[in-house]
């Protein structure tokens, strides 16, 4: 078999079949990501996941197309979309020839209606589609494919955006990015958020069973442990912050190769009472980390659209984060959250020590938030995304 289907069908393909023909079938796609969850759980491969799960509530017939390197893909959870995983094998150039043909062969196996590149880069995967076998593609820019200096791959990408149907990216910086690589009509279409897991959840139950005082302010980071992540600014920061006495905690949700630097960094500043690693957490556990938590920081170098101020969004968190890529279309500095310049750790003490002296302004921002997080929500986002769909199908109501 070139492919195989994960468990996140879990019910037999007679069955399947049978459930998707009771319910009108509109169009079916073919999502290619270069990885998915559970097996990889960054920012593209959860939006995937959302994407093909509402698509699929909404009736369509939607396919994962994915590598995987020796491991396969597990279900976690019954959705309304297969999964095909397809093996990389790690050999130059060649490894990426097999595995592009044996891509065509499972889109020749789906006829699917519409492909969906999710990332500048499996678009390869939509040109060859298109050339081959007719089916006409969207490229949607989602970060590193979009900020790349590397002069050969922005060839392939203009080839990619050129003969694409429709092109989306996920804010106005990356589009006008893309412009740079080739200029067309390039629509923005965020990512989106579950709102209802950040939902009643209650601080105080939190704190309590964590055993986290409701006096101690808590920092929280979410993400990689990469020297791209600017970590050691907020570390750094900190470091100021205790200097004012101020009751505070950061913890340090992720894990990466900078770990291992990271925490001799703070034993270097004696602050191993007030930073804590809690290594990588299931989405699952996200909400309940950043509900015990009083601020988000992201002092990010480079950053596309990070899901995470989302979330912190969601959580009536105010935030902290580095004026760099799509980050200001989010947080507008002083309304929703502050800005900053990337390694610039006194500033960001300034701005935590700000908000902990500053009861209203953080009230008014909580409030901002959790409002403006509403227009997020997957289901608008999947709503958008059926819209291209139609229109380069055009498929009628």
């Amino acid at each position: 078999m070139i492919y195989e289907k994960s468990s996140y069908i879990t019910l037999s393909e007679k069955e399947n079949i049978k459930r998707f023909s009771q319910t009108p079938l509109k169009i079916k796609i073919a999502i290619l990501v270069p990885a998915f969850p559970p097996k990889v759980l960054g920012g593209t491969e959860i939006a995937t996941y959302n994407i093909a799960k509402h698509l699929g509530k909404r009736g369509h017939e939607v396919h994962i197309i994915t590598q995987v390197n020796g491991e396969q893909l597990k279900g976690v959870e019954e959705e309304k979309f297969y999964v095909h995983s397809i093996k990389f094998r790690k050999v130059p150039l060649l490894g990426i020839i097999i595995f592009w043909i044996k891509v065509l062969f499972v889109l020749k196996k789906i006829r699917p209606d519409i492909i969906h590149a999710q990332n500048l880069d499996m678009g390869i995967g939509g040109v060859l589609a298109k050339f081959f076998l007719k089916t006409p593609y969207v490229a949607y820019g989602r970060g590193t494919d979009v900020y790349s200096p590397w002069i050969f791959k922005n060839a392939i990408s203009k080839i990619i955006i050129k003969n694409a149907g429709a092109v989306i990216t996920l804010t106005e910086d990356m589009k006008k990015e893309m412009t740079k690589i080739y200029k067309r009509d390039i629509s923005v279409i965020p990512n989106g958020l579950d709102i209802k897991k950040f939902n009643n959840l209650s601080k105080e139950n939190i704190r309590r069973v964590m055993n986290i005082s409701n006096d101690e302010k808590i920092i929280i980071f979410v993400g990689r442990l990469h020297p791209v992540k600017g970590v050691e600014y907020l570390i750094e920061a900190m470091e100021h912050i205790r200097q004012n006495d101020v009751k505070t905690k950061l913890i340090i949700v992720g894990d990466g190769t900078e770990r291992e630097r990271l925490e001799k960094l703070v034993k270097k500043f004696d602050l191993t009472k007030n930073v804590l690693f809690v290594g990588r957490i299931s989405n699952e556990d996200i909400p309940k980390y950043m509900t015990l938590s009083d601020v988000l920081v992201l002092p990010s170098l480079k950053e596309g659209f990070p899901n995470i101020l989302l979330e912190a969004m969601a959580s009536g968190l105010p935030v902290i984060a580095t004026n760099i890529g799509g980050i200001s279309e989010i947080i507008k500095n002083g309304e929703n959250g502050f800005l900053v310049e990337p390694k610039n750790s006194k500033a960001i003490a300034e701005k935590i020590l700000s908000l902990f002296e500053n009861n209203e302004l953080c009230k008014i921002i909580i409030e901002k938030n959790q409002e403006d997080v509403k227009k997020y929500n997957w289901e608008d986002i999947a709503e958008k995304l059926e819209e291209k769909y139609r229109a380069l199908k055009n498929i009628s109501k």
